[in-house]
């Protein structure tokens, strides 16, 4: 990358392409989930060497639960993994945060994730956030019940109620997103960070996601320098 190049603050991932990437090469879909998993744990370290401080990739779909059992269990597992080995790598300065509803999920999980997030990673220099069960207007509706029982509670007016309220009730907190990337040819959202992306610039790639590379994060980025973001100004 040249010297001239502008870094997000914040960039979103749609990690999309796993299932065809392994049925491309006759693997079952959960290969293509571990490969997938493994290209994460990379481009998560190259944020932190360029100095993105956010990442934010989507993982696990609030519509994901609608895949075969074994799919899921799968995707659960490497999730398990990616913890487990987190453990071992202290003072990475990667702080990791979950967003989206925890609920649904084993106990166990729950609990390794609640142990991540407060973990000591030492002087943080990038926040991942995995969307895990995780839907843009599912966070919305979180932030709207949130509102409510504000409100309710007398704890706030509705007349109060400003583009910032919605923003400090949502799962991430984090933010807008600078640039939204979607590899695997796709060009939708998908339910992805709905209100974090009302000004977020887009770059839509024809490369699978285990195939994602860091050269394909600095071709984005290069795009999105290229980009003259007014935000509705002149």
């Amino acid at each position: 990358m040249t010297d001239k190049i502008i870094l997000p603050e914040h960039i979103g991932i749609i990690m999309d392409g796993n299932g065809r990437w392994a049925k491309k090469r006759g693997l079952p879909r959960n290969m293509g989930h571990k490969k997938g998993a493994e290209v994460f744990v990379d481009i998560s370290k190259y944020c932190k060497e360029l100095g993105i401080k956010w990442l934010t990739v989507y993982a696990f779909s609030t519509e994901n639960w609608k895949r075969p059992k074994e799919e899921v269990d799968g995707v659960m597992n490497l999730m398990r993994d990616y913890l487990k080995n987190m453990k071992k790598a202290a003072n990475e300065q990667v702080a990791v945060r979950f967003i989206g509803d925890k609920t649904p999920f084993d106990a166990d999980l729950r609990a390794m994730m609640e142990e991540a997030e407060n973990a000591d990673v030492g002087e943080v220099i990038t926040t991942v956030q995995i969307a895990l069960n995780y839907g843009g207007r599912d966070e919305i509706v979180h932030a709207v019940k949130e509102i409510a029982k504000d409100i309710a509670e007398g704890r706030l007016s509705a007349e109060d109620i400003t583009e910032d309220t919605v923003s400090a009730r949502l799962y991430s907190g984090t933010p807008e997103a600078d640039l939204i990337i979607r590899p695997s040819g796709e060009e939708r959202l998908s339910n992805f960070l709905l209100w974090e992306s009302a000004y977020s610039e887009f770059v839509f790639m024809n490369v699978l996601w285990p195939d994602f590379t860091r050269a394909d994060l600095d071709a984005a980025i290069e795009e999105y320098s290229k980009r003259n973001r007014r935000f509705g100004g002149v």
